[in-house]
């Protein structure tokens, strides 16, 4: 039998949470992300220790997608178990649902034909009930556009959101990878229909610093909050490959979107000038990576993975040294150069 688990009771002593731009919800400084290694391929037992894991170190946001897994929609699934096993989420009670803020996604690839991918209304509306199913829930905290769409006006992605919100099912909306001209107009449309667009998700990290263009200002002027996600660069950022590629890396998975090209000789000479400064300051180049992201008050939290519960400890453990000096700064942004890996570029291109 099973021993039950009980909450730490000293979780919320040393969280740190941020405002999300200028609304009243603040999130956790990192966010723990379902993307990979909580699907139908992975083994259960170990995504749930990492939920528990991170929920015990004061980590109230989980973010997902329709199509995380293996196979799509696992990564929903495994998580809405979890819920019921260890949140007291049941049909007469709900648990710990109130400390979570729970957030998902739809616009990439779910389903075949027409109506399983982009931004149309009968597509992100019948995606969020097929979310809310599969984890269980009445409604998600934060339902997000999870990329932008050339073939759909902008209005009826905007206003999916906002019914979203207007049928219970959403309590705030979010988008995903949209250029700051975009975001703009997105703000703008829903502003109009009485829902205030809450918050961003772009890719952001040391050698993808595309945000830093007019985004970032532009989230600042909007009062949006901003979550950065790969702030690792997918692991490109750690130790993993200061020596070389190792053999179970996702860089040589068949289907990796960690791409051959990523790990240019170029790249690991300044992942490894990096690593120097990250063990000058004692911190992992994980853990320095997480915090230089979180440097940015505009940046309300940083989206993070986890392959284990070891993992998600060592970059948890970047909340312990978060400032840095002016001199740490100009030496981590001689070697911060953009490096080809933003993969989510190409979704942006030609919608402005």
């Amino acid at each position: 039998m099973e021993t039950a688990y009980v909450p730490d009771p000293t979780r919320y002593d040393q969280a740190h949470f941020r405002r999300c731009g200028n609304s009243g919800l603040v999130l956790p400084a990192i966010t723990l992300g379902l993307w990979q290694n909580f699907g139908g391929a992975d083994v259960f037992e170990t995504g749930r220790a990492m939920v528990r894991r991170a929920f015990d170190r004061g980590v109230t946001h989980f973010d997902l997608a329709n199509n995380y897994g293996p196979p799509y929609g696992s990564a929903e699934e495994n998580f809405g178990t979890i819920l019921r096993k260890d949140f007291g989420l049941r049909k007469h009670s709900i648990g710990l649902r109130n400390e979570l803020v729970i957030s998902t996604k739809a616009g990439w690839d779910m389903w075949p034909g027409p109506y399983g991918i982009g931004g149309s209304r009968k597509y992100l509306l019948a995606s969020l009930d097929d979310s809310l199913r599969r984890m269980g829930l009445d409604y998600v905290d934060i339902f997000y556009a999870h990329r932008p769409w050339k073939d759909c006006p902008l209005e009826e992605t905007m206003g999916a959101l906002a019914t979203a919100v207007q049928q219970g099912k959403a309590l705030y909306v979010g988008i995903s990878s949209y250029s700051p001209d975009r975001t703009r107009a997105a703000a703008k449309i829903l502003k109009s229909l009485g829902v205030p667009l809450l918050i961003h998700q772009p890719s952001y990290s040391m050698l993808n610093r595309w945000i830093e263009d007019g985004l970032l200002a532009a989230l600042d002027e909007l009062g949006v909050g901003c979550i950065a996600f790969s702030p690792l660069a997918q692991g490109l950022l750690t130790s993993k490959y200061l020596k070389g590629v190792p053999a179970d890396s996702r860089a040589k998975a068949e289907n990796s979107s960690l791409l051959k090209d990523f790990l240019s000789e170029r790249n690991i000479k300044c992942v490894r000038a990096l690593n120097e400064i990250a063990k000058s300051r004692g911190q992992s180049l994980a853990q320095m990576a997480i915090a230089w992201v979180l440097r940015d008050k505009r940046v309300t939290s940083a989206l993070i993975g986890a392959r284990n519960v070891a993992q998600l400890d060592d970059s948890l453990d970047a909340l312990k040294k978060l400032k840095f000096t002016a001199t740490e700064l100009k030496q981590i942004d001689s070697h911060a150069q953009e490096g080809d890996l933003d993969l989510w570029r190409q979704a942006r291109i030609g919608m402005d």
